[in-house]
């Protein structure tokens, strides 16, 4: 039996869609495109991998704020 990985299946779908030219997009393509990237940031949020994600980025937030002080 295959299975798929939501999230996997997502980031793949964020990937293709973005590809394509600029030019090409209507604007409820690129509606589209966000509602998928926001679900895929639900689906990767709750797990170790989203975890470690948001630690990265609040230290390198935190890194920014303290050296421009």
């Amino acid at each position: 039996m295959l299975t798929i990985n939501v999230g996997v299946l997502l980031a793949v779908i964020v990937l293709l869609r973005l590809r394509r030219r600029t030019e090409a997009r209507s604007r409820n393509d690129e509606k589209l495109t966000v509602i998928i990237v926001l679900a895929l940031g639900f689906v990767i949020a709750p797990t170790p991998v989203g975890e470690g994600i948001l630690d990265f980025v609040g230290q390198l937030a935190s890194g920014i704020t303290d050296s421009t002080r």
